[in-house]
């Protein structure tokens, strides 16, 4: 049955090999069940509740990966719009965390609208590569600052907007040694440096009475005050419009760049570059966002983590499903998630800011009209804490430097389109 499914043999693989490159790709992204509930909390949420949600989103969208598209690549909450969907929508425009649910459903019923519909391949190509590597990194210095705010390093002030926070503290110095404890076990490509950080600071933390221990394993809490609690109505006010463009264009070209990186680690690629499938593999992205919508979390996405299966040798969806079992039991550790402090989960934000602001190395250096409004757009997201805004200012200044040196015929039409709506939702607000 299963070489039916996943046709192992074909692809050079056997079972033993798909379920530890399983195994290997859950440990790499597993921080998000003690993460992603940390971060939705802060928008009202309960804790167990979307504790389940992104269990079983995270099980739903691998367990459809594996099986529809066969391939080796898992998803889960994606890091970055739920931090956008609780600081940015919630916290930052005051909209209740319903109506931002009924923004990620919908967000998600696009983005299969445009893959079955194959005008996504136009999106992606309209927008310039500088401005898609300068909102990968804005959203990264965004993730960083939370982090930084999460650890106590970064505090608020009246004079100066920021300051340095008490760093001779306990949680301060825990979430330092954490994020150094990351950074090293990476580098001796250690699977499942994260969440072995995140559970080494946690246990010191209860040794020294920082927080509560709550347990290692119950039986799942309930999922009921998040299920279906999505506000579609007030989604689709007038108002919330610029939200879902950002949730789906944010997942959009996340999901494209993930799922080219990791078919390219793995030799998926045909020999014009293309991934055969990507049509299957793009239905699955879109629709766990909706289903994890309506389960009660932010946008779920594929996950790079993936690299570390495929270089564990997955190469089928058999992968995939293994992780998609992996967190389907890790449903009966919500004691120990409930355990973790919110200093012991900053390192796992910030080590995920310094990954993702490496983009800005491929940027032209030499070109003013294409580094400069990808770097505007990089630090606008984090000092105006909003990655709408960072998008928005992004796009009026590429469109403006482009057209004031007379090189307008660089854009596609999409661009200055996209810079007109901004300039509309700034004025109207």
């Amino acid at each position: 049955m299963l070489e039916k499914l996943f046709q192992l043999q074909a692809n050079g693989t056997n079972i033993r090999t798909e379920v530890i490159a399983g195994v290997t790709t859950f440990l790499t992204m597993a921080y998000i069940i003690f993460v992603n509930p940390s971060i939705l909390q802060a928008a009202g949420m309960d804790f167990g509740a979307v504790f389940m949600a992104t269990c079983l989103a995270a099980a739903f969208g691998s367990a459809f990966m594996g099986l529809y598209a066969n391939y080796p690549i898992a998803l889960a909450p994606g890091m970055g719009l739920n931090a956008y969907f609780s600081f940015g929508v919630v916290k930052g425009m005051g909209y209740s965390w319903e109506v931002a649910l009924g923004a990620v459903f919908i967000s998600g019923l696009l983005f299969l609208a445009l893959s079955l519909f194959k005008v996504r391949e136009w999106i992606v190509n309209a927008i310039p590569l500088s401005m898609k590597l300068g909102i990968a990194a804005g959203i990264g210095l965004f993730l960083a600052i939370i982090a930084l705010k999460n650890a106590g390093i970064v505090v608020d002030h009246p004079a100066t907007l920021v300051t340095m926070g008490n760093v001779k503290s306990l949680p301060v110095l825990l979430a330092a040694v954490g994020f150094a404890l990351i950074a090293a076990l990476s580098s001796r490509k250690i699977p499942g440096a994260i969440i072995i950080s995140i559970l080494l600071i946690t246990a010191i933390a209860v040794a020294l009475g920082l927080t509560e221990f709550k347990g290692i394993a119950s039986a799942p809490p309930s999922i009921a005050p998040t299920f279906l609690a999505m506000d579609l109505k007030g989604a689709l006010e007038m108002g919330v419009w610029a939200i879902i463009f950002v949730f789906l264009f944010v997942d959009l070209f996340d999901n494209t760049g993930t799922l080219i990186g990791v078919a390219h680690r793995g030799g998926f690629l045909d020999k014009e570059g293309k991934l055969p499938r990507i049509g299957k593999a793009l239905i699955v992205d879109s629709t766990s966002a909706s289903i994890g919508a309506a389960l009660g979390t932010s946008t779920t996405t594929s996950y790079i983590e993936s690299t570390a299966g495929v270089d564990a040798g997955g190469r089928t969806g058999l992968t995939a499903v293994t992780v998609a079992l992996c967190f389907l039991l890790a449903v009966f550790f919500a004691p120990l998630a409930g355990t973790v402090p919110a200093f012991a989960t900053a390192p796992a934000l910030l080590y995920v800011a310094c990954l993702m602001s490496m983009s800005l190395k491929d940027l032209d250096w030499e070109d003013t009209t294409e580094f400069v409004p990808a770097v505007v757009t990089a630090i606008t997201m984090p000092l105006t804490f909003s990655i709408a805004h960072g998008i928005g200012i992004g796009f009026i200044c590429y469109a403006a430097i482009k057209i004031l040196a007379g090189r307008w015929r660089d854009m596609k039409i999409a661009v200055p389109i996209i810079a007109g709506l901004f300039v509309v939702k700034l004025i109207v607000g």
